[in-house]
């Protein structure tokens, strides 16, 4: 406080002292607001914040903090909302496993539907963190709607948790208060804002629960569609949210982020026109829950991707998979998809030999990055002939692999020590959870000393640098659907999120 007085901070003129608060961090900035009113009136200085990155949770499990952190978004939207440059926020109503109140492990778990068979404190909470969810979210659009500087859009709601079964609908909105109402008027004024937008260049809606309709791309502004770049719409919907119309309007994008079922043979063929701008990025999430309603039949064929390469020399795609089965797997990998990013994420389903063996035939002049994550206490081992291991195979023949991540399958020692000879200091990442190695008895008594020393000393030699085994797994188990919203942004932004730390996945 003394600065602020007579000479020093004071004497400075404003336009000096914003430059200096420019170098200071967001959250910097907000400590420093409360310092005198001086810095007050310069830390708000639209040029501050033309950029705001935040994750809003909603409190722990007894919902304790959602007023406060409500409060924080409101304040925030209200000082930057109207002008700020690029918003990109996570909305996590309730941060971590909303568990019952006991200990019982019968209990109905949160991410269930809240019905009469339900836990009422647990309904009770489910209210609360969809009432918060509802709130935050009308707050945001209600600052932004009339944004016509916006140029980067980025929204994820961490709200796996509320999903219920089937579609977000009348049938469990009418638990909130005003729910029905709340979700219309979010609609309206996510359309509002893409009719006001004037330079969009980002827009990525990724599970916003009841934002996104077949509708509102309808409402971007022609300007906006001229401009836009990268598109990501992804919920938990059961129809298309794009429809070939719109993507047609969207001539200029450079990435694209979809359901794998809704890239349809249809839409495919437009990105393949020559007319457009060429498509460098392409991510595609695959939830093998959804199959049942959102079937692989009319999704793009061998040629669709032959015609769409043609055109797109340079694209490559990231797909994710959710407990889809082999079988699934196999229609989908086509030979002429240029797949750089492999994950295969599972809670009991199998991953084949075979699939990964087809996996390292096709993509081995592309694949970068490959992450086959289970979580199961049983590690089943894909080593059906131990002389042929494929996931030796796959470091063998995969020469750009940089990122390999496993755990929930056995990986042999020595097979490990095999993958990282063949790729050396290139396999830039290289994580595998201890749970998952395990030592062939016959090798071991050839081997003097602790095994598990030998191993790590073994693989750091063959890496060029110190590695250790993941003690903790659940470092390895993000949120699927959080991981995928932050790596299709990374994917498509041309840069590694490799070192993200990531959310513990929801209990199931």
């Amino acid at each position: 406080m003394a600065l602020c007085g007579g000479v020093g901070a004071m004497a400075l003129p404003s336009e000096l002292i914003v430059h200096i608060f420019s170098f200071l961090s967001d959250r910097d900035k907000l400590r420093a607001s409360a310092v005198c009113s001086r810095w007050r009136e310069c830390l708000f200085y639209p040029a501050l914040w033309t950029e705001l990155k935040l994750r809003i949770g909603g409190g722990c499990n007894n919902g304790s903090g959602s007023s406060e952190e409500t409060s924080k978004l409101e304040f925030l939207m209200r000082k930057f909302g109207s002008f700020v440059r690029e918003l990109q926020l996570e909305l996590a109503p309730v941060e971590g496993y909303l568990s019952p109140l006991n200990n019982d492990p019968s209990s109905p778990r949160m991410d269930q539907p809240p019905g009469a068979d339900s836990d009422p404190q647990l309904s009770e909470r489910w209210r609360d963190a969809m009432a918060t969810y509802l709130d935050q979210v009308l707050c945001v659009f209600t600052s932004i709607r009339n944004n016509r500087n916006l140029q980067k859009l980025s929204l994820y709601g961490d709200t796996c948790i509320l999903q219920q079964k089937g579609l977000l609908d009348s049938s469990n909105l009418h638990q909130i208060h005003q729910g029905d109402k709340k979700i219309n008027e979010i609609q309206q004024l996510f359309m509002e804002l893409l009719s006001n937008s004037r330079q969009l260049r980002w827009l990525s809606c990724s599970f916003m629960l009841g934002l996104v309709t077949p509708c509102s791309l309808a409402c971007l502004s022609n300007p906006s569609a001229e401009t836009l770049q990268h598109l990501s719409l992804l919920d938990h919907q059961l129809g298309p949210l794009i429809s070939p119309s719109e993507l047609d309007r969207l001539s200029n994008l450079h990435s694209l982020a979809l359901d794998f079922s809704d890239l349809t043979s249809e839409l495919c063929g437009l990105l393949a026109s020559p007319r457009r701008t060429p498509l460098h990025r392409l991510s595609l999430l695959l939830n093998g829950a959804a199959l049942e309603f959102k079937p692989l039949e009319g999704t793009a064929t061998e040629d669709d991707w032959k015609a769409l390469v043609r055109v797109s020399a340079n694209l490559r795609v990231y797909i994710m998979t959710l407990e889809v089965d082999s079988s699934e797997l196999l229609r989908v990998l086509k030979p002429s998809l240029p797949l750089e990013r492999l994950h295969l994420d599972s809670y009991s389903t199998l991953v084949t030999d075979a699939t990964l063996e087809l996996i390292s035939q096709q993509y081995n002049k592309t694949l970068t990055h490959f992450l086959l994550l289970r979580d199961d206490p049983d590690f089943p081992d894909l080593s059906v002939n131990r002389n042929e291991d494929p996931l030796v195979l796959l470091a063998w023949r995969c020469t750009q692999l940089a990122v390999l991540v496993i755990h929930g399958y056995t990986v042999w020692s020595h097979n490990l020590v095999a993958i990282s000879r063949l790729r050396g200091s290139s396999l830039r990442v290289l994580t595998v959870s201890e749970e998952s190695i395990d030592f062939d008895p016959d090798q071991s008594v050839y081997m003097e000393g602790d095994p598990v020393h030998n191993l790590v000393k073994e693989v750091s030699l063959g890496l060029g640098r110190v590695w250790h085994p993941c003690l903790d797994s659940t470092m390895m188990l993000s949120e699927p659907t959080q991981h995928f919203h932050r790596e299709l942004h990374a994917f498509s932004m041309g840069i590694s999120f490799d070192s993200g730390q990531p959310a513990q996945r929801q209990q199931r």
